[in-house]
């Protein structure tokens, strides 16, 4: 990728047509569709994904979770790394050259709209070592227009996960001058992506993501990469020509004398980083397969088996056996079911709600002539995607001694509100560690909270606030004499 004097080359593949580049398409147009569609697909009354940064209010295919239940996120994030660690370790790079967005919209989107525009790769190549000319700068400009557009609706895509797609379409409507924030990540996502798929392209592979960089920890000899048979294919030679006396293999012939490689270059021509996979496993290597159809489709012609390039492992190519079950499967299959498991468990105990006693402001509690009050709150949070009436109930040891001002209230998704609760507790039936339960219920959600009130007061109370001793009974009138 580097000239002579080493600036940078810009790459142009060339065209290919092979097994892998036929399914390519198809796996490419169903990634950008679910990218499409996802802040689209109405779950529940929201968006599949909708990530509320504002409100700090989180929609995940019909699940809804708070700020509160961010600490989930883990999960997701340790769970994505997880899942690409364990691609890479079983099939190498094929998360990079299958389903890494960086992949499928610049090999999927593109670049085939330059193919569209300037011709395949020798032309484009011309093309752009040619003088300015009229003719070439209408094909620059309509090229850089069009990528332009792709680049801001990738844009407005992405911004809809974090705006929602009507929230961002009405703000579309109003124009920047009511949205200055999201206008202006708009204008730097829309930059980002214009620089990225015109001109970074697959520096960003090579220069920024670690991913490439960690291939040589993750991987083993039974990795599944692409994979140049050098046994079979060396040493190299031209298909019609003789080397040094030996006989050339145009028809399969002495394979003894000459490997099947005819060191042709296509493989290198197709590829959409240029490198040799003949010099082995390299960083730049995204897993494509694109070079394994360039390479079959030279042996095809020249009546030779295909596979030079394939899909393998290196103990495969070099002892002629692969393994599959090894102690790093185990090791990640353990990890995975472990995680999956906390994951599970963790989620299914989110809770549609939340419930909670908290004191009020100021003195915790109060001695009257008649006993101990306490003043609390019980703080309920509506964390189910719907409209849901809350209400609070006593149970049978709190009955007695709980006043409710306000049992039940409405809340709208996300609201919260603060229900206030009486309690008082008689001179004659206090003591040290009361305790009265309540329970709190919505009608969005089968769950009922049972929370504690720990009544607060004196040790013991004094005297003066002690009930006063009954009245002795007067005595009885003594009947006078009889006369």
């Amino acid at each position: 990728m580097l000239d002579d004097q080493g600036s940078r080359r810009y790459v142009y593949p060339a065209d290919v047509r092979g097994q892998w580049s036929r399914l390519k398409p198809f796996v490419e147009v169903a990634l950008i569709a679910i990218y499409v569609s996802l802040p689209l697909i109405q779950i529940g009354g929201h968006p599949a994904i909708w990530i509320d940064l504002p409100e700090r209010h989180f929609y995940l295919f019909g699940a809804t979770f708070n700020a509160q239940d961010f600490y989930l996120a883990f999960f997701a994030v340790s769970g994505i790394g997880f899942f690409l660690i364990v691609l890479a370790g079983l099939f190498g790079r094929i998360w990079c050259g299958w389903a890494c967005p960086q992949t499928v919209f610049l090999g999927g989107v593109f670049r085939r709209v330059e193919r569209w525009i300037e011709g395949p790769a020798e032309r484009r190549r011309k093309l752009a070592s040619a003088p300015m000319s009229p003719g070439k700068f209408w094909l620059k400009l309509t090229k850089h227009v069009i990528y332009f557009v792709l680049s801001a609706a990738i844009a407005h895509v992405f911004l809809a996960y974090f705006a929602s797609a009507a929230q961002l379409g009405k703000m579309i409507t109003e124009g920047p001058g009511e949205h200055p924030g999201t206008f202006a990540w708009a204008v730097v996502m829309t930059a980002v992506s214009y620089g990225n798929f015109w001109w970074f392209r697959e520096q960003l592979c090579i220069v920024v993501c670690p991913y490439g960089r960690l291939q040589s920890v993750l991987q083993d000899k039974d990795t599944i990469n692409v994979i140049y048979d050098h046994k079979r294919g060396e040493p190299r030679g031209k298909a019609k020509a003789k080397d040094a006396g030996l006989p050339a293999t145009a028809a399969r012939g002495d394979t003894t004398a000459r490997g099947d490689c005819v060191d042709c270059g296509r493989c290198i021509a197709v590829c959409p980083t240029r490198i040799d996979i003949r010099q082995g496993l390299q960083l730049e290597c995204i897993g494509c397969g694109l070079c394994a159809d360039a390479c079959d489709e030279v042996m095809v012609k020249l009546a030779r088996a295909p596979g030079l390039i394939r899909h393998d492992s290196l103990r495969m190519v070099e002892e002629g056996r692969r393994r599959f079950w090894r102690p790093r499967v185990f090791f990640y299959i353990f990890m995975g079911l472990v995680g999956l498991t906390v994951a599970t468990v963790l989620i299914a105990r989110n809770d549609d709600f939340e419930a909670e006693v908290l004191r009020a402001s100021g003195t915790p509690f109060t001695i009257t002539a008649t006993g101990v009050d306490n003043q609390v709150r019980v703080h309920v949070v509506n964390k189910a995607g719907e409209t849901a009436v809350f209400h609070l109930h006593p149970n049978a040891n709190a009955v007695d001694y709980v006043t409710l001002p306000q049992p039940f209230i409405m809340l709208a998704p996300f609201a919260d509100h603060d229900l206030p609760v009486v309690v008082h507790i008689p001179t004659a039936e206090w003591k040290k560690g009361i305790t009265l339960d309540l329970e709190v219920t919505s009608t969005a959600s089968p769950e009922v909270k049972h929370i504690t009130i720990d009544v607060l007061g004196p040790n013991r109370l004094a005297p003066s606030h002690l009930p006063a001793p009954a009245p002795a009974p007067a005595p009885a009138p003594t009947p006078a004499p009889a006369p």
